[in-house]
């Protein structure tokens, strides 16, 4: 007869050795996608997102591995915790390198108002806040109709707005004298225009390509290498690029937006780089940045604060900019 609790010891050791072993594959395939500069597929994308949270399963694979006594385990689980440490920091440079006298400052502001349903939410931000130019992503027809009627004329004279339903509408209110500008393909609305401020032309843009849901990663893809190549065609012109990336600085194809038009992400210069945009409208750990303000290098950073729109999955974010000569 087998004594009680006999045997107990190696199967632990055995349960933690592959519970340990399983954790540590999953966060090693995606932060080798992550060294490799890859988005990959589903479940990547979507994992990306949150790289910070890789923290967790390593860490837990690490304590398991120990009384499994695998060593080698420990060893790998060490070595991600400090690639994911690594990769979590900010990307991109801590300045914009913007010089010369500053001729303006100017208030940017966007806002996902989710079919529509942060329109009162954001109408009330826009008479707190007062930004100069706005961007709204998935404004429906309700949502277009009650800017044209509640948001005075007089404040936002100038206006693009693209009239369509459910996620798919956009717009761009300024402050500032707009002309029209080429969209950049895609799904959902993404509007341009070419405001003058202090006499100097600048190039704004919407961002809001598809979600890359399970299924529809490569539409995501597809979506961002167009905003990508967007930025790569303005790139040295004074630039605001800005909208509901789907994306976070964890992405490749992000990162490639960036690097293409030599633009900068507003909150990561303020040192918001880790404030998660989405999602808002309900309580959990997992979240993210995905809503961002991108700048040329003619513009220099002075804040960058979210805002939360009752209605809507999606912070706004508010950015405060000046405008430089150089």
């Amino acid at each position: 007869m087998t004594e009680p609790g006999r045997g107990r010891g190696p199967r632990c050791r055995r349960a933690a050795f592959w519970s340990s072993a399983l954790l540590l594959l999953g966060v090693t395939v995606v932060i080798a996608f992550r060294a490799c500069d890859a988005d990959g597929v589903t479940p990547v994308p979507q994992a990306l997102a949150f790289l910070p949270w890789l923290l967790v399963p390593a860490g837990l694979a690490f304590g398991l591995a120990v009384p499994a006594r695998w060593r080698t385990g420990m060893v790998w689980a060490v070595v991600l915790l400090c690639a994911t440490g690594w990769y979590a920091r900010p990307y991109g440079p801590g300045t914009t390198g913007a010089r010369g006298p500053v001729v303006a400052e100017l208030r940017v502001l966007t806002a996902n108002v989710e079919f529509g349903g942060a329109t009162d939410a954001l109408i009330g931000t826009l008479g707190r806040d007062r930004p100069d130019v706005v961007f709204v992503e998935e404004c429906d027809f309700d949502c277009a109709d009650a800017l044209a009627a509640r948001v005075p004329h007089t404040t936002y004279p100038y206006r693009e707005v693209v009239r369509l339903d459910g996620s798919l509408g956009s717009a761009i209110l300024s402050r500032f004298p707009l002309r029209p500008a080429d969209r950049i393909d895609g799904r959902m609305a993404m509007p341009g225009a070419v405001a003058t401020v202090a006499g100097r032309d600048v190039r704004l843009q919407l961002a809001h390509p598809l979600p890359p849901v399970p299924g529809g990663v490569d539409d995501w893809s597809e979506e961002l290498g167009r905003v990508r190549d967007f930025a790569a065609g303005t790139r040295g012109e004074r630039t605001v690029l800005a909208g509901d990336f789907n994306a976070s600085q964890d992405h490749a194809a992000f990162r490639a937006v960036l690097d293409a038009g030599g633009l900068h992400d507003s909150a990561r210069i303020a040192g918001a780089y880790r404030a998660y945009s989405w999602p808002a409208d309900r309580t959990t750990p997992l979240r993210t940045q995905i809503d961002h303000v991108l700048v040329s290098d003619h513009f220099s950073v002075r804040s960058a604060r979210f805002r939360h729109l009752a209605g809507t999955d999606h912070r706004a974010l508010l950015v405060e900019l000046s405008l430089h000569t150089g």
